[in-house]
C-alpha cells in the first residue's frame, strides 16, 4: 500500500483481513486486505452491486463477516456489535436521508451525542439532574458543530425545509457528534447538484484538516473522487481490483 504524500510510513487506523461476507450462496465481499491509513481521505469506488455498502456494513457491525478480520486502532472489533464498535470511534452516514422528520436540525444533531451518554431512559424520563446536564452538553456541542460547519442558521429549521444538499450536510453533521475518529460516508453527494458537491467535498477536507478525523467514502462521482481522495480502492464483485494513490488507479486497466 502507498504511503500519503509526506507521511513517512504506513499508519493504518483500520485494517480488514480476509473478510468475506456471504449471503446463501452468494459471495458479496471477498477482500483479502484493506488498510485506511490514520488522517486520510480513501474512497471506495465501483459499480453497483460490487459490494461496497455490505463492506461497510461488515466494518460497523451491521453484518458479521462470514470469515475474516477487522481490526480498528489494532483492536479486533469484528465480532463487536454494531453500538460498541460506534463506543471505539467509527461513525458513518447511509445512503439514504435517515433525518428524523419530526425534530428541528439542532434536535437532529443531538440525537447524534447520545453515545456519550451515561443517563438511563428512567433518568432521561424524569429529567434527573444529570440528564438534564446531559442535554445541555449535547445542545452546546451540536451548536459548536453547526458554527464550526457554517451551518449555525439552520439550527431551527426542519429538515423538509431544507434542499437535498443540506439534508446531506445535516447528515454528515450528525456523525461528527459522535466524536469518532474514523467516519464512513455512504454516497455523501447522490442527488447533489454540482455546487452542493463542491461544498460537500470543501466540509470533508475542512474537517479532516482541522479536527484530524479520517474518511472512508463509497462515492459513483469520479471526477469528485479524483480531487477529494488520497488513496483510491477499487472493487468489483466483491473483490478488489486496484489499490493506490488517485493517478495511479485512473491509468490501471482493471
Amino acid at each position: 500500500v502507498n504511503a500519503l504524500p509526506g507521511v513517512a510510513k504506513p499508519d493504518p487506523i483500520l485494517l480488514a483481513d480476509e473478510v468475506r461476507r456471504n449471503f446463501g450462496g452468494v459471495t458479496a465481499v471477498d477482500v483479502q486486505h484493506l488498510e485506511v491509513q490514520r488522517g486520510s481521505i480513501t474512497a471506495l469506488i465501483g459499480p453497483n452491486g460490487a459490494g461496497k455498502t455490505t463492506l461497510f456494513n461488515c466494518i460497523t457491525g451491521m453484518y458479521r463477516p462470514t470469515s475474516g478480520q477487522v481490526s480498528l486502532r489494532g483492536e479486533d472489533i469484528t465480532a463487536a456489535p454494531a453500538h460498541r464498535i460506534a463506543r471505539h470511534g467509527i461513525a458513518r452516514t447511509f445512503q439514504n436521508l435517515a433525518l428524523f422528520g419530526g425534530l428541528s436540525v439542532l434536535d437532529n444533531l443531538m440525537t447524534g451525542a447520545y453515545l456519550q451518554g451515561r443517563s438511563g431512559l428512567l433518568q432521561g424520563a424524569f429529567l434527573t439532574p444529570a440528564a438534564r446536564a446531559e442535554r445541555r452538553a449535547a445542545e452546546a456541542a451540536a451548536r459548536e458543530t453547526l458554527a464550526f460547519l457554517g451551518m449555525e442558521e439552520l439550527a431551527d429549521a426542519a429538515p423538509a425545509e431544507l434542499s437535498y444538499g443540506k439534508q446531506k450536510q445535516v447528515e454528515f453533521a450528525r456523525a461528527l457528534m459522535q466524536n469518532a475518529r474514523l467516519v464512513l460516508l455512504d454516497e455523501p453527494m447522490a442527488g447533489m447538484s454540482k455546487t452542493e458537491k463542491a461544498a460537500m467535498s470543501g466540509l470533508i477536507q475542512r474537517v479532516r484538516r482541522e479536527r484530524g478525523i479520517t474518511f472512508l467514502i463509497v462515492e459513483h462521482d469520479i471526477p469528485v473522487v479524483m480531487d477529494l481522495s488520497d488513496h483510491i480502492v477499487v472493487l468489483d464483485f466483491g473483490r478488489k481490483i486496484a489499490d493506490g494513490l488517485p493517478e495511479a488507479v485512473r491509468q490501471d486497466p482493471a
